[in-house]
């Protein structure tokens, strides 16, 4: 009686760590093998078993390559077969003397209904579709924006390592239209004041010039009314023989300069664009005694590259530049004249969104000098010792930024846009020689170049400085 119930209790507690290992099993599948018949392909999704039954018992059995799958004998008749990863293998039965039973294809794929799972998981909405093809994966489809695009690739990297092929497509706008602004602005100013004394006439019965110049008077020693010094003023007078000079020259220069640029280009989303508005500056070059010209750009210059990330999101890798000659920093080299150049250049990589603006680059330089100079124990003499010195103050502040928009842009029909030159015609020579006219009526009407001839441009032109 005892016996019954401790063999019904081991049964019982044998079923239930039975029912508690069952979920974590892997499941198998069946394939029945014939003595003598081909094998239909044994196909397996990755982490996923089978079991392999053989009418005649075998000996020995083996598998091509048992890091595709992993093998295991249940009993003469039955095969244990779990699948590691994708693949193509083939397991060979032999029998008891060692003939070939049969050989059977073991087909190894990811595991496509967990990899969709996850997929619908980390980008729901997209439109993408998934297959298997020669032990990989295949995705087509299309996404809303390259950095899905990439989820998805890193995602199914991670079913299939390097077995996934992409034939997916990115929807939405791709194109991006950069537009760049630099604006510089100069200030400089210059003050000076400086002063002279001169004496000159007869003393103690004898010719004695106190700064006497070539006259001999105080207008040739400095320099008289016909003096070329800006801001210069002379004052002169006499008391007996002796004759008293005093000039006084205060100068102050203002300036400001002004320059601005405003390139657009456009570019498809990570592909490289290049825009030069400039020249070609020449350089001789020599080597080894002969010389040879090179020819260096200047001008407003801006290369940059735009990624479409996610949506409205854009990714900037760019370089813009702006140079000039400067006549003042040039050399001579075996007589040639070679300029030097000014140049503002900023190489960055920033994010923003469709339409916004960002100042990728800014600087503010302020110098300032100042000289004084006087005749030495003279010139500190208070009140007049400023009749013996000299000074000079000069300060220049130079501003500049950069600004990058980008705009996300899609093509459009040709008549839609508008040219600078829809609204001129050449003139007819009857307009020309009889009526003096430089252009002729007749400019399009409709469209964007409508638009454009419709506008009047009457006016000052060029470039105007207010100060």
């Amino acid at each position: 009686m005892n016996y019954n119930r401790f063999l019904k209790a081991a049964v019982a507690g044998f079923a239930i760590s039975l029912s508690a290992v069952a979920p974590t099993m892997v499941p198998a599948e069946t394939l029945s093998i014939v003595q003598g018949e081909a094998s239909s392909p044994l196909q397996l999704t990755m982490n996923r078993a089978a079991v392999v039954e053989s009418e005649v018992p075998f000996t020995e059995l083996s598998i091509a390559n048992p890091g595709i799958a992993d093998i295991s004998s249940l009993s003469d008749r039955s095969i244990y077969i779990l699948a590691k990863q994708p693949g193509r293998t083939t397991l060979t039965l032999l029998g008891l003397n060692g003939e070939l039973i049969t050989n059977v294809e073991v087909q190894v794929t990811p595991d496509l209904g967990e990899f969709k799972e996850r997929l619908a998981q980390i980008l729901p909405g997209e439109n993408i579709e998934v297959r298997t093809a020669n032990s990989g994966i295949v995705l087509s489809g299309t996404v809303s924006s390259i950095a899905r695009l990439d989820r998805a690739l890193d995602l199914a990297e991670r079913y299939a390592p390097e077995r996934v092929s992409n034939l997916m497509t990115v929807g939405g706008t791709q194109q991006v239209m950069l537009k760049v602004r630099f604006a510089e602005m100069q200030r400089s100013v210059s003050k000076a004041l400086s002063s002279s004394l001169s004496f000159g006439g007869t003393v103690l019965d004898g010719e004695l010039n106190l700064g006497g110049g070539a006259g001999g008077g105080i207008s040739g020693t400095i320099g008289g009314p016909g003096n070329n010094s800006n801001g210069a003023v002379l004052f002169g007078f006499g008391a007996g023989s002796l004759d008293i000079g005093i000039l006084i020259e205060a100068l102050e220069a203002r300036g400001v300069a002004r320059s601005l640029a405003e390139p657009n280009l456009t570019a498809l989303s990570g592909q490289e664009a290049t825009f030069l508005a400039g020249g070609e500056y020449p350089i001789p070059v020599s080597d080894g005694g002969d010389v040879s010209i090179q020819f260096k750009p200047f001008g407003v210059e801006l290369n940059f590259i735009p990624r479409v990330v996610d949506g409205d999101v854009i990714n900037l890798e760019l370089t813009a530049a702006v140079s000039s000659l400067d006549p003042s920093a040039s050399i001579t080299i075996d007589g040639f004249i070679i300029n030097g150049f000014r140049r503002r250049e900023t190489s960055t990589t920033v994010e923003m969104r469709d339409g916004e603006s960002f100042a990728i680059a800014g600087l503010l330089s302020d110098d300032f000098t100042d000289a004084t100079g006087q005749v030495p124990w003279i010139g500190d003499i208070p009140i007049l010792g400023a009749l013996f010195r000299s000074a000079e103050y000069e300060r220049r502040q130079t501003e500049l930024v950069i600004i990058v928009t980008p705009h996300l842009v899609s093509p459009t029909r040709g008549e839609a846009l508008a040219l600078p030159t829809d609204r001129v015609r050449p003139p007819t020579e009857q307009d020309l020689f009889l009526f003096g006219r430089v252009a002729r009526d007749g400019a399009p009407t409709r469209g964007g170049a409508g638009e454009v001839a419709r506008q009047d441009f009457s006016g000052s032109y060029g470039y105007v400085l207010d100060e």
